[in-house]
């Protein structure tokens, strides 16, 4: 393999270079489950050569994704899944083209490339909204790739916006891809626990009957058992739905792409088998390993930044499974 191997232990190994040009040298099949957050569209420059989020229209973006995930659908088992957590991007006028070298990142209003957001540009008038994630997630629709689920992750202490012409984003999108209609998934081990519900002892024959009457008049609903939970609930707990509310937990020494531990660990939970391989191959400072690592299951990450696998490599040398400050992806 000519990527370059930046670091390795019994559970992860990470390699630096180009997303695409590293997947195209791991074996087909290989991992398990892909949990990834790639950079967003004109979000921040961090001074890399080759970055991904630098390029000068949606539809370069798009096809960018597009070739990387065809690629990890090679490298993931046929029974796999795939999520991709993406937020979205404003159409806005260039301001410079500062660079930075850290971590941090120099944001998008200081590195909108020449021409984004004009006519002559991407052809979008500025203030759009760019639908950035239904984009991509349509484009890898198209191209083989079974869409299961939108999530929406909800961010209760989302950052404030100084904007006074529209609303505040409090939301990301986390979507669930697979490369066949038959894949390995385990929902009991994400069910949340079910409330009980008002009866605290069996249910009456009146109950039974009302209940019964309502649910064959198709009103829903459940009959009231002597646990509380109701027939047809299940015992560990209910569907946890497709909207998670997790707090962002930003972490110092990373950049602002704040990525919460909670969110990858709830899709390994359910997306990959026990003893399996997780791949990220926008890796970042770790988290997806680092959530990879504390349920038992091996990491490959990949990243273009040497910056960025410096911190997971000391975090994972120093054997540390989660980030106490909280995540960056």
């Amino acid at each position: 393999m000519n990527a370059t191997e930046y670091y390795r232990d019994p559970q992860v190994t990470l390699w630096l270079g180009d997303a695409l040009d590293v997947l195209r040298e791991l074996p087909s099949g290989s991992v398990n489950c892909v949990v990834t957050s790639p950079p967003y569209l004109g979000l921040r420059d961090y001074g890399t050569a080759g970055q991904y989020g630098q390029e000068a229209s949606p539809a370069e973006y798009v096809t960018r994704m597009r070739d990387v995930f065809r690629e990890a659908r090679r490298v993931l088992a046929h029974d796999g899944t795939c999520w991709i957590n993406l937020g979205d991007s404003y159409v806005t006028g260039p301001t410079g083209n500062r660079k930075s070298s850290g971590l941090e990142g120099t944001p998008n209003w200081a590195t909108t490339p020449q021409g984004f957001g004009n006519k002559t540009g991407c052809g979008i008038p500025m203030k759009n909204l760019l639908g950035i994630p239904w984009r991509v997630a349509l484009a890898l629709q198209d191209d083989g790739w079974v869409l299961r689920n939108e999530i929406i992750w909800a961010k209760p202490n989302a950052m404030p916006e100084s904007v006074r012409d529209r609303l505040a984003n409090r939301h990301e999108h986390l979507f669930l891809l697979t490369p066949s209609q038959r894949y390995w998934f385990d929902l009991n081990a994400i069910r949340e626990p079910t409330a009980p519900r008002q009866y605290d002892h069996a249910p009456t024959w009146e109950q039974r009957k009302a209940q019964g009457e309502a649910m064959r008049a198709g009103l829903g609903g459940m009959a009231p058992t002597s646990t509380g939970l109701g027939v047809g609930a299940h015992p560990l707990g209910r569907n946890p739905g497709d909207v998670w509310s997790m707090a962002t937990k930003p972490y110092p020494a990373a950049h602002f792409a704040v990525f919460p531990i909670d969110l990858p660990l709830r899709c390994i939970k359910a997306g990959c088998k026990p003893g399996g391989t997780v791949l990220d191959m926008f890796s970042g400072s770790g988290t997806t390993g680092a959530a990879a690592r504390q349920l038992g299951r091996q990491y490959w990450g990949i990243d273009i930044n040497p910056a960025y696998h410096e911190l997971a490599k000391r975090r994972f040398a120093q054997g540390v499974l989660a980030f106490d400050e909280g995540g960056a992806a």
